[in-house]
């Protein structure tokens, strides 16, 4: 059975989806994504990546396609129709069709809208073979990473090298301070030498992610503390444990970075702790769509 994606107001066979040449996604990256995580036929944490949908679009002067409520019902027919039960449901909106000028339109036009899904294995059960190495990539991308722009060639030259050096992830820092950011495509965290969990502030400079502020939500239901403070690549030199989170790594242990060992080389007691914790928060709460 062909994939189905939704198109602008249409759902269509991926293999002849398409989007008009003169989109303003296509031409100037002038668009916004999201992805969510479909386990169980649940979506999860749906509330807090609509929420961040609905921020970016604004942070750029561009309108939602639709309300949100229909937006959560245009997902939930994309995952049944495409019988996805474990995915990744993708959407991007993009400023619409016009032609070719980097200013705005003139008169505004409709905003477009793509939504596809993709299966991923569930939650892993355990933390064997549920962890990476990384390396570290000074980072180039543009002030407003907050904003989760389709602008992502710095991403993608940074995932890159870590593929070519055989990582998972590159961790990007500041080249003139060396304070560390993120990951590429994922928050980044720390055990320090003190053993306190500690990872970046958020600001114009970090993507608010929303695995990260789940887990931080957890932690603290659990009595765990963390501490949004900036660490540089000497304190990441010198952590006990690092672990990254997203949509689709959850939490994953990183053993190495640029080759060299993170405290012991093996996932410590903190990031299995909070794989555990996290592995309920996904697994739990009502099963219905886009809730």
């Amino acid at each position: 059975m062909s994939r189905i994606a939704y198109v602008n107001g249409r759902y269509v066979a991926q293999r002849d989806a398409c989007v008009n040449i003169e989109d303003r996604g296509y031409q100037f990256g002038d668009g916004i994504y999201e992805v969510v995580h479909l386990y169980d036929g649940r979506f999860v944490d749906a509330d807090l990546h609509l929420a961040r949908l609905e921020r970016s679009v604004g942070q750029i002067q561009l309108g939602l396609p639709m309300p949100l409520a229909s937006l959560r019902l245009v997902l939930a027919e994309v995952a049944r129709r495409n019988r996805v039960t474990e995915g990744l449901l993708y959407m991007q909106v993009g400023r619409g069709v016009a032609r070719r000028d980097h200013a705005f339109p003139k008169v505004p036009v409709p905003v477009s809208l793509v939504v596809t899904v993709r299966r991923i294995p569930p939650y892993p059960s355990s933390l064997d073979g549920w962890s990476m190495t990384a390396i570290t990539q000074p980072d180039h991308r543009w002030a407003r990473r907050d904003i989760k722009s389709v602008n992502l060639l710095p991403n993608v030259l940074a995932r890159q090298a870590a593929r070519e050096a055989g990582a998972g992830e590159a961790i990007l820092y500041d080249p003139v301070t060396c304070m560390v950011s993120e990951g590429a495509a994922t928050s980044f965290w720390i055990v320090d030498a003190e053993g306190t969990i500690r990872i970046p502030p958020l600001g114009e400079s970090i993507l608010p992610g929303c695995t990260r502020a789940a887990l931080l939500a957890e932690m603290k239901a659990h009595g765990l503390q963390a501490e949004e403070r900036p660490f540089s690549l000497d304190e990441l030199a010198e952590a006990r444990e690092a672990f990254i989170t997203s949509a689709t790594s959850f939490v994953k242990p990183v053993l190495a970075v640029d080759g060299h060992p993170v405290g012991e080389g093996v996932p410590g007691p903190v990031t299995r702790r909070l794989f555990d914790i996290f592995a309920r928060h996904v697994k739990g709460g009502p099963r219905n769509s886009a809730a």
